[in-house]
């Protein structure tokens, strides 16, 4: 049986959340950044340890706040396009770009947010922070062991470092996160990760 898993991917304008989206899926980046203005949904399907998963990953361009229920009128997750599906993930994706200050302030934000407004609780639905841009470390605002030991320990969250520019980490940080959803054929093992296929790559819908 194939699983599907819901994945969001959060951050601040400009930290590259899409750019290492289109790398997972297309192998590919471009240095022209594109502000992501709506929810792009895609549908890829990936091979992990001889086992076929669907995911659903979900990039949503910057919010201001994470919805507080899912029907409020005005503050719930259906009253505006941007966020819908965003309280009924298994896993959230939180980047922040390692040479900005203020995107690691905007994720540790959201983050709470999601604490405080999950009703199912989100020590059931992982949250992996990302620190893109490791390219550029030597611009680096906070110290890498700094943010680890944060977010590790105080945070209990799973922290990875990546460069979407070089994809590195890329695979890594998608295969931790299916291992942190619950992917029992995934866990205990070495896994090794491909798509499957033809890929279903261009299964992307704008919403």
């Amino acid at each position: 049986m194939v699983a599907t898993f819901k994945i969001a991917v959060l951050g601040a304008q400009g930290v590259g959340k899409s750019a290492i989206v289109r790398q997972f899926l297309y192998n590919e980046f471009s240095e022209v950044c594109v502000p992501t203005t709506a929810r792009r949904v895609y549908l890829p399907a990936v091979v992990m340890n001889g086992h076929v998963h669907d995911l659903q990953i979900m990039d949503f361009p910057p919010i201001p706040a994470f919805p507080v229920n899912t029907l409020q009128v005005g503050h719930g997750e259906w009253a505006d396009v941007c966020c819908r599906g965003l309280r009924s993930v298994h896993a959230y994706i939180l980047v922040y770009d390692i040479c900005c200050f203020d995107s690691f302030e905007y994720i540790k934000t959201i983050r709470q947010q999601i604490l405080e407004t999950r009703v199912i609780g989100t020590s059931e639905t992982p949250i992996i922070i990302v620190g893109n841009k490791r390219d550029l470390q030597r611009g680096r605002v906070i110290p890498r062991w700094n943010v680890s030991n944060l977010v590790k320990k105080t945070w209990k969250c799973g922290y990875i470092e990546c460069s979407a520019k070089y994809n590195w980490h890329i695979l890594l940080l998608f295969s931790e996160l299916l291992k942190s959803v619950g992917c029992a054929r995934c866990k205990h093992v070495h896994t090794t990760i491909r798509f499957q296929g033809a890929l279903r790559r261009n299964r992307c819908t704008i919403m």
